[in-house]
C-alpha cells in the first residue's frame, strides 16, 4: 500500500507539472494512465467512483 501511494504521488506530481508546462504528448498520456492505474488501487477509488456516479446521476436533473 505504501508503494502504491508513493507512486500515485509521484505520477500525480509529474502529471501536474506536465499539464502546467503545457507539454502534452505521448509521455504525458503514459503518465496520466499510470497515475489513474495506481490511484485506482488505493483507498481513494471508492470515493472517486461515488463522486462520478453522483455527477452522472445529476446530469438528467439539470
Amino acid at each position: 500500500m505504501a508503494v502504491t501511494v508513493s507512486l500515485v504521488l509521484l505520477f500525480g506530481l509529474v502529471l501536474f507539472f506536465l499539464l502546467r508546462s503545457k507539454s502534452l504528448g505521448a509521455g504525458s498520456a503514459f503518465i496520466a494512465v499510470m497515475f489513474g492505474f495506481f490511484l485506482a488501487s488505493t483507498g481513494a477509488s471508492a470515493p472517486i467512483n461515488e463522486l462520478t456516479t453522483a455527477a452522472i446521476n445529476a446530469i438528467p436533473d439539470l
